[in-house]
């Protein structure tokens, strides 16, 4: 069974929702097996550290995980039209695997949630993008051969998976959101499977 990763930072609950779905996007394509993980919350008291195995919820993720997946969704809050310090602090420490190109070549896909409409769901999908393609990664998006791309009133875009969250994170997510999620899942994998041939 070939594995995508699905690694994601979850304040509110909606990130995880939606790497859940993208996960079973990924495990209804033959050979295709999502492992999710996720990443420690930052603190900028220098003294406070997250333990080693979180208390509840999908287990932090390694180095590992990333040189042995054949195909990665990465997916972040939208803080300020970027993803969360959280994420971007992993990612900044994977220079190891990115002077081995252990993750040349290997498809991606992103996804995000936010607050309000015009919150940055776009710009945090791009930024996401950014690292990925320094790792030389290949960018997997939504066509808009998916209708819900065209009919959503909520999130979706042709660069990931995304979700309005509303500003309290109370709104749930949308049958159009979670179409797109599920196609985002499929997608990835479907890519993943054929790269690795």
């Amino acid at each position: 069974m070939s594995e995508i990763l699905v690694l994601y930072y979850s304040q509110g609950g909606a990130v995880r929702e939606m790497a859940q779905l993208i996960a079973r996007g990924v495990e209804s394509i033959d050979g295709a097996k999502a492992r999710i993980r996720t990443v420690p919350k930052v603190s900028a008291t220098c003294e406070a550290t997250e333990p080693d195995i979180p208390a509840s919820g999908d287990p932090y993720v390694e180095l590992t995980d990333l040189e042995e997946c054949i195909g990665l969704a990465l997916g972040s809050p939208t803080r300020f039209g970027n993803m969360a310090a959280p994420m971007k602090y992993f990612l900044d420490g994977t220079v190891a695997l990115w002077l081995k190109g252990a993750l040349i070549g290997k498809p991606a896909a992103v996804f995000t949630s936010t607050g309000s409409m015009h919150g940055g769901n776009e710009s945090t999908l791009l930024t996401m993008m950014l690292p990925l393609m320094h790792h030389g990664m290949l960018i997997v998006g939504l066509p808009y051969s998916e209708p819900e791309l065209s009919s959503t009133q909520s999130g979706g875009t042709p660069y990931g998976a995304s979700h309005i969250g509303g500003s309290a994170d109370d709104k749930p997510i949308t049958a159009e959101e979670r179409k797109l999620c599920l196609a985002l899942g499929k997608r990835l994998a479907q890519t993943a499977l054929k790269l690795s041939v």
